[in-house]
């Protein structure tokens, strides 16, 4: 009883703008691999670099790396657009807790899947599985929020959260994979509807089919 009610026990709200504190350390991170292009061997996540080497970090901290400035961007425009929507709803300790839990967990599955498929020698690294988990969260509790697709298609959120789960599974199964870990980014949606169903006790699924029948 006691680890359920820990597990489902809210934590105080209060908003400091926790959103743009991680906009802040990515950037940040981002100037450092920038100007010290070895760091990023050490914050980006190598299979064989955990396993073998021992660092056991890499799985949380890739998330704060990325390859360029195209990269960096569209992730941070994720978290100004949808992470400051979702902080303001949950408050800003849930928010960092939600968004650190989804995104190393995200990790933690895509090291397993890396090496269970004998792929030790890639190199993982950007926050988009955290802001997809973001982006579920946004769907499920803004529902009705309508999101314009490069600025131009209007789409219910709910519809474009299914919409990414579809072309991910698409992508990574059909072998379209480039350089894009589409399973860390359903991972990402996986984790994210777990965080909902176990912690915030809300289905986003019921959520979904409920916003479509309205």
């Amino acid at each position: 009883m006691a680890e359920t009610s820990f597990l489902r026990q809210r934590l105080p709200y209060r908003n400091f703008n926790a959103a743009f504190i991680l906009i802040g350390v990515n950037l940040f991170v981002f100037f450092v691999t920038q100007i010290a292009p070895q760091t990023i061997l050490y914050i980006a996540m190598n299979p064989m670099a955990v396993v073998d080497r021992g660092l056991i970090w890499q799985p949380f901290t890739y998330m704060f790396a990325h390859a360029g400035v195209t990269h960096i961007l569209f992730n941070m425009l994720g978290i100004f657009f949808f992470g400051t929507q979702v902080e303001a709803r949950l408050g800003s300790y849930e928010f960092l807790l939600f968004y650190g839990i989804t995104g190393l967990l995200a990790g933690l599955f895509s090291l397993g899947f890396y090496l269970m498929t004998g792929n030790v020698g890639v190199i993982l690294l950007g926050a988009s599985g955290a802001v997809f988990a973001v982006l579920l969260a946004f769907a499920t509790l803004f529902p009705d929020a309508v999101i314009f697709l490069f600025g131009i298609i209007p789409i219910r959120a709910p519809i474009l959260v299914i919409g990414y789960t579809f072309i991910e599974l698409f992508s990574q199964i059909g072998g379209t994979r480039g350089n894009v870990a589409h399973f860390t980014h359903l991972a990402g949606f996986f984790f994210a509807f777990l965080y909902f169903v176990v912690r915030l006790r809300i289905n986003p699924i019921r959520v979904f089919i409920d916003d479509m029948r309205s």
